[in-house]
């Protein structure tokens, strides 16, 4: 696919940065200006989202992972948040070229099913993709409330996601809906023991959208997993623990 935005940061070993539902690469602006000192950083904007296009054809984890496989260099390290990081997931099991593995805020079933109760109730879900019909723009404020929920800096966390929500413009109404999609349905947790990769699994420890049972689930299920709790954060621990983050990835790609 062309018309893949990828903004490309800093100097070193190459770190694709993968970001969550309906928002884009720049969101993670504090945690590159941290690290791009130390790495070359691929800042994605997803398939639909920000500058990307919107690629014909559907719009599943598969495609979208494979989208990003072709346009970042092999042997990168993949940090994926979210939504993020069920791309990068995907890629790994379908045996992308990637070196290391960061997963935050990331689980491998998003919506609550049978013996799997560390997910967002289906219902809460159907009522997004609902009301993205009607109001996306105030459907995406109200999923970044969600997110924010449960850190000990929510305010600081909503403000920071709510100024960055349209700085690369709107997101494609398709890759919204294809997004909610994906984390209605995709359900990788028996393909976690495919992973080779060492991966480290970052959560907030006050998770409330992904709670902190599915990221200790992943971390045992990998292979090679380790996991890191930050205490105090929510959904989104790269942006209000910025140095709690920073530290672990350092240590974790030196």
């Amino acid at each position: 696919m062309s018309g893949l935005h990828i903004e490309v940061r800093g100097e070193g070993r190459d770190l694709v940065l993968l970001h969550g539902w309906g928002l884009h690469g720049g969101l993670f602006r504090s945690l590159a200006d941290r690290l791009a000192p130390h790495f070359r950083l691929h800042l994605v904007d997803l398939p639909g989202h920000g500058r990307s296009v919107m690629p014909e054809g559907d719009y599943t984890l598969e495609s979208v992972a494979a989208c990003i496989t072709a346009h970042v260099p092999a042997e990168s390290a993949w940090l994926g948040w979210s939504l993020g990081g069920r791309v990068a997931l995907m890629a790994a099991i379908n045996g992308a070229a990637i070196s290391r593995l960061i997963l935050i805020g990331t689980n491998p079933a998003f919506t609550q099913r049978d013996n799997w109760p560390h997910g967002m109730p289906a219902a809460e879900l159907q009522q997004f993709a609902d009301a993205l019909r009607n109001d996306y723009k105030a459907t995406l404020q109200r999923f970044l409330a969600v997110q924010s929920r449960g850190s000990e800096r929510a305010r600081e966390e909503l403000r920071a996601l709510r100024d960055e929500l349209f700085t690369h413009g709107e997101p494609h109404p398709g890759a919204l809906a294809g997004g909610l999609e994906i984390l209605r349905n995709a359900d990788l947790r028996t393909q976690l023991s495919h992973i080779r990769q060492p991966a480290l699994v970052i959560h907030g420890e006050r998770d409330t959208l992904a709670p902190l049972a599915a990221a200790e689930f992943t971390a045992n299920a990998l292979p090679h997993g380790q996991l890191l709790v930050v205490a105090g954060a929510g959904h989104a621990p790269f942006i209000s623990h910025t140095d709690e983050v920073v530290t672990a990835l350092l240590e974790f790609l030196s």
